[in-house]
């Protein structure tokens, strides 16, 4: 490869890793969103989060596009492929996590007009841990620091913590009244939710350490 050629290659990577940037931004903010639009039961915000995912969808599209033709076309070394490869990897998880943010705001919509059995505390806080890993997760694929995805290991262990945690409180606020099951039962899938969000966000850090060092580790365990 030229240096010219190499050159034009370097700037294409680095538009591609602002667009993923982007489009982790914008799964951020529809976790945030849809967690959001459940607390306050606002449902318009829930429809703004359900509307959005399309643009996820093609974010992703024009991300694995453009990944697969600088595959096809520059033919990169070792290196450059791995961060082509996890770009393409990276893509998938944040889709998936735009689909489950979407899924919480559709819940949301199911329970229009009913009071909320519990006030919302710990899911909220998995909301926060999840969007804190995603962050990170980007951060340190920008920055190529493996270290630092390692540590969504201790961040996926507080949110399935509060994932027993929800479950227990629901589960008896169930049992102690049955017209509580409909909506505890609703509940709980968002706890999951964000629950899988927090894996797909630990997916990210196990492809951030492949790009860098080459290995391939399972940090969900």
């Amino acid at each position: 490869m030229t240096s010219l050629a190499r050159e034009l290659f370097r700037h294409s990577l680095e538009t591609l890793q602002d667009k993923l940037l982007k489009m982790g931004a914008l799964v951020e903010e529809a976790i945030f969103k849809a967690v959001r639009s459940l607390a306050e039961r606002d449902l318009d915000l829930a429809r703004e989060v359900v509307e959005g995912d399309d643009v996820v969808d093609q974010m992703q599209q024009e991300i694995e596009m453009e990944s697969l033709e600088l595959i096809a076309l520059q033919q990169p070394m070792a290196g450059d492929l791995r961060v082509l490869g996890t770009a393409l990897k990276i893509t998938t998880d944040l889709e998936r996590m735009a689909d489950l943010a979407t899924d919480i705001a559709r819940i949301t919509i199911r329970l229009e007009g009913q009071p909320l059995i519990k006030p919302l505390i710990d899911i909220p806080r998995m909301a926060e841990i999840a969007r804190s890993m995603l962050r990170e997760a980007l951060t340190a694929f920008v920055e190529r620091d493996p270290e630092l995805a390692r540590r969504m290991v201790e961040r996926d262990h507080e949110i399935d913590h509060l994932f027993k945690q929800v479950f227990r409180e629901l589960l008896l606020l169930m049992m102690e009244d049955p017209r509580n099951i409909t909506q505890g039962t609703y509940l709980l899938f968002v706890a999951k939710y964000l629950e899988r969000i927090g894996d797909h966000a630990t997916n990210l850090g196990e492809w951030v350490i492949y790009m860098v060092t080459g290995e391939r580790l399972e940090l969900n365990k």
